[in-house]
């Protein structure tokens, strides 16, 4: 399903308005630029903006093809009669609340809502969303259980009936990945910010148990919210809060690393989850023409063997 074209995709939060409002024409200019500029597998979700997100990407591909696209499930959508202007971080959201559902039931309403937002006849990947997050509320055992007491069951019958072609964890934290690997189907793992030029730690057992079962990688984050790309600044970002310390020091040591091989740290950062053969894509999301484009030339760069070499040995 996802073949060396897909290797770069692009992440549909952005266009729903994360952290700014955007608008449906900058929408579409940012989603044609990403077309144009050959990526072809786009990720969304129902949180990004209450199905904006959904909303806004079906519209766009609707009349396209040669397009693989991802959206994903545990959250049930329903009206709200008085939205406010920014929830989760969303500016252009549409007018619902949500909740987290992780059971047969709720998985079989919200991938129907998804066509329903979305408008197209297929939905190639489904990601099970945000499960076992001590962030989002869900690394509780009432949300395991409803996983897999009878949530795996209709993954299953979604993927066999062909109603989507490939399930699997659209999630932040490694741990609650090896501790379904094995315990669901999995196919595909959109993990984001740990494996990174700051973050591997899904190296040390999500990887080799992800081999022993055939299971393939997203790599999304690869910034790590932002200090990854801005380099060790002031008020640099580091997993959505500012960066400590220790790690403006770690990225500092990175940084000189690249400046001496004449290669941009967010270059390194970009291609980095793409050499390993477990990594099927990386995924970048934006709603800035411009920072898209960067993103694009950065990932095309050319790297030299010896910086990675120097880079693993600064980890």
């Amino acid at each position: 399903m996802l073949t060396e074209k897909h290797r770069l995709s692009f992440g549909c939060a952005g266009i729903a308005g994360l952290y700014r409002p955007v608008s449906e024409a900058d929408s579409w200019e940012v989603l044609t630029s990403a077309w144009d500029q050959g990526i072809r597998y786009f990720d969304t979700a129902p949180h990004y903006g209450h199905g904006a997100s959904e909303h806004r990407l079906g519209r766009f591909l609707r009349d396209r093809d040669g397009w693989v696209l991802s959206t994903k499930v545990g959250r049930i959508l329903t009206p709200d009669a008085n939205p406010p202007a920014e929830v989760n971080g969303f500016h252009s959201a549409l007018p619902f609340r949500q909740h987290f559902d992780f059971t047969y039931d709720g998985i079989m309403r919200s991938v129907e809502d998804s066509y329903q937002r979305l408008g197209l006849n297929r939905i190639d990947i489904l990601y099970v969303h945000d499960i076992g997050d001590p962030d989002a509320g869900t690394d509780t055992a009432e949300h395991r259980a409803q996983l897999l007491d009878s949530g795996v069951r209709a993954l299953e019958e979604l993927k066999s009936s062909g109603t989507v072609g490939a399930v699997g964890l659209g999630v932040n934290t490694v741990e609650i990945c090896e501790e379904l690997v094995g315990k669901m189907p999995i196919d595909l793992i959109l993990l984001a910010g740990r494996y990174t030029l700051l973050d591997r730690s899904a190296t040390a057992r999500l990887f080799p148990m992800a081999e022993k079962h055939g299971i393939r990688f997203v790599i999304g984050g690869v910034f790590n919210s932002g200090i990854l790309a801005t380099g060790p600044v002031e008020g640099a970002h580091y997993n959505y809060a500012p960066a400590p310390q220790e790690i403006l020091d770690h990225t500092a040591r990175l940084e000189a690393i690249c400046k001496r091989h004449d290669t941009p740290l967010a270059a390194a950062a970009l291609r980095y989850p793409d050499r390993h053969p477990l990594v099927a894509s990386t995924l970048i999301g934006t709603a800035k023409v411009s920072s898209l484009t960067r993103n694009v030339q950065q990932f095309g760069a050319d790297i030299p063997d010896v910086l990675w070499a120097e880079l693993e040995g600064a980890a």
